[in-house]
C-alpha cells in the first residue's frame, strides 16, 4: 500500500505542471501552424501531411486539461463514463495520427531524395488528401474500442480512468505495434537516406531535407521510446506476481512516460519550420508583418502626441 501512495504521490506532483505546459505550447504552436498552412499556396503532398499532424497534436492538445485535472485531483476522474471514454478516444487516435504523420513526412522525403523520379512525388495534393483520410480512418478503427466499454475503475475512495491497464491489453499491445512498425520505417528512411547522401555533394536543399528526417527520428525515440521500453518492462513484471512494489514503480515510470508522446505533440511545429521552407517564409512574412503594423502604429501614436504638443504649445502662447 505504501508504494501505491508514494507513486500516487509522484504522479500528483509532477504531471500536472507538466501537462498543462505541453497544453499551453501545443495548442499555441500547432494553432499557429494550422493558421500558416491554411494560408500557404501552393500545397504539396509533403504540405498535407504536415498538416494533419499539426491538427493530430492540436486534438490531442485539447484532451489534456481533463487529464491535468485527473491528477491535480489525486487520480480521481470527476468527468463521468462519457468523458473519461471521450478523452481517452481523443488521446490514443490522436497520438496514433501524430505517429502515422510522422512516418509518412518520413517516407515522403525518403522517396524524394533517394527515388526522386518515383511516381509517389508526383502525388497531388488532392490525391495526398485522400491519403490523409485514410490514415485518420485507420486510426479512428484502431481506436475506436475505446468508446465501447467503459474505462472507469471505482476503488474505495478515487474513480481511475485509464486505457493502460492488465484488463485492456489489446490497447497496450496496439500502440507498442504501432510504435515498432513506425519506428522501423523512420528509422530505414532515415539511415538508407543518409547513406544515399554520402555518395552526393549536399546542397542547401539535401542538407534541409536531412535535417528534417533527423528531427523525425529524434523527436520520435525520445518521445515514444521511453514508455515503449517501460511498458515492456510491466508484461516482464507481470509474470512474477510477487514482486508488487517492482511493478508499482514500473507503472509509476511508465504514466510520467507517456507524458512524453504528449511532448512530441508540442514539439513538432520546430519540425514545421525547419522541413518546409515555405511554412518558414510564411511565418517569417507574417511576422514582418506584424512587426510593420507595431511600428506604424508607435510613429502613428508619436505624431498625434507631437501635434498635440505643437497645439498646446500654440494655445499658451496665443493666451500670453
Amino acid at each position: 500500500m505504501c508504494a501505491y501512495v508514494n507513486k500516487g504521490q509522484v504522479l500528483v506532483r509532477l504531471l500536472p505542471p507538466f501537462l498543462i505546459l505541453e497544453f499551453v505550447f501545443g495548442v499555441i504552436g500547432n494553432g499557429l501552424a494550422l493558421w500558416i498552412f491554411y494560408h500557404m499556396k501552393p500545397w504539396r503532398s509533403s504540405t498535407v501531411f504536415l498538416f494533419n499532424l499539426a491538427l493530430a497534436d492540436f486534438l490531442l492538445n485539447m484532451a489534456l486539461p481533463l487529464r491535468a485535472s485527473y491528477y491535480l485531483s489525486g487520480i480521481d476522474w470527476k468527468f463521468g463514463d462519457a468523458f473519461c471514454r471521450i478523452s481517452l478516444f481523443m488521446l490514443a487516435m490522436n497520438r496514433g495520427g501524430s505517429v502515422l504523420f510522422l512516418t509518412a513526412v518520413a517516407v515522403d522525403r525518403y522517396l524524394r531524395v533517394v527515388h526522386p523520379h518515383h511516381s509517389l512525388n508526383s502525388m497531388t495534393a488532392g490525391k495526398a488528401t485522400c491519403v490523409a483520410a485514410l490514415l485518420w480512418i485507420i486510426t479512428i478503427t484502431l481506436n475506436i474500442s475505446l468508446l465501447m466499454e467503459t474505462k472507469l475503475v471505482q476503488t474505495n475512495e478515487t474513480t481511475k480512468c485509464e486505457s493502460f491497464s492488465n484488463q485492456n491489453k489489446y490497447h497496450s499491445v496496439l500502440f507498442f505495434v504501432e510504435f515498432l512498425i513506425s519506428l522501423g520505417i523512420i528509422t530505414f528512411c532515415t539511415t538508407h537516406t543518409y547513406a544515399h547522401l554520402r555518395k552526393r555533394c549536399m546542397d542547401r536543399h539535401i542538407r534541409r531535407v536531412m535535417l528534417c528526417l533527423a528531427l523525425v527520428m529524434v523527436m520520435f525515440t525520445v518521445c515514444f521510446l521511453p514508455c515503449n521500453i517501460t511498458r515492456v518492462l510491466i508484461w516482464v513484471r507481470n509474470t512474477q506476481p510477487t514482486d508488487y512494489e517492482g511493478t508499482e514503480a514500473l507503472e509509476m515510470t511508465f504514466y510520467i512516460t507517456i507524458s512524453l508522446t504528449y511532448l512530441n505533440s508540442m514539439l513538432d511545429p520546430v519540425l514545421y519550420y525547419f522541413s518546409s521552407p515555405t511554412f518558414k517564409r510564411t511565418l517569417n512574412e507574417m511576422v514582418t508583418k506584424l512587426m510593420q503594423k507595431r511600428r506604424k502604429k508607435l510613429l502613428e501614436e508619436q505624431r498625434i502626441h507631437i501635434n498635440g504638443l505643437f497645439t498646446l504649445d500654440y494655445l499658451l502662447h496665443f493666451k500670453t
